[in-house]
């Protein structure tokens, strides 16, 4: 049985991204059922979703108010380079790398939605912006100044800084 598993823990009630993030689910626990000659195959699926999804996500918070370097964006960044690091690792025969990342990536998911993507989620709906069209109805609640943070109430000033400035 995979370790994650889709519920209502996880909607957003943002229908264009629930979608993207039941897929997320689906092909994740792919990954984790596949025997060892469908691993890699399956993890690159994975790979090239996550990459449309986190995509797409980085266009809507551009469009809606968010700085380039904001920590919702750097973790996508850091997420994907991770998981194309563990396909290279498990193209050189190391597939408990691939199956290890796997496994940590659900309980990553969880609290990325849970926190970033929630923010996300309620930013989107305060300024009016459709998912399915990019079109922001209020134009007037977009952010003045560019948002660093990552939309969430979790994002602290003192976790804004850090990504702003890595050691």
């Amino acid at each position: 049985m995979a370790t994650l598993q889709w519920s209502e823990a996880l909607v957003l009630d943002a229908p264009v991204m629930d979608r993207t993030h039941e897929e997320f689910v689906l092909l994740l626990a792919d990954v984790e059922q596949a025997p060892d000659e469908q691993l890699l195959a399956c993890w690159s699926g994975l790979i090239d979703h996550t990459d449309a999804h986190f995509s797409r996500e980085d266009q809507w918070m551009q469009a809606t108010g968010f700085s380039v370097a904001n920590c919702h964006s750097v973790q996508h960044k850091v997420v994907l380079h991770a998981m194309r690091d563990g396909l290279a690792a498990g193209q050189r025969g190391d597939l408990a790398l691939v199956r290890e990342l796997a496994r940590q990536l659900g309980a990553w998911f969880v609290h990325h939605a849970q926190t970033m993507d929630a923010g996300l989620a309620l930013h989107l709906r305060s300024v009016g912006f459709d998912m399915e069209t990019g079109e922001v109805r209020r134009p007037h609640a977009l952010p003045v100044e560019p948002m660093k943070g990552c939309g969430s109430a979790a994002c602290s000033p003192a976790a804004e800084e850090a990504v702003a400035t890595p050691a």
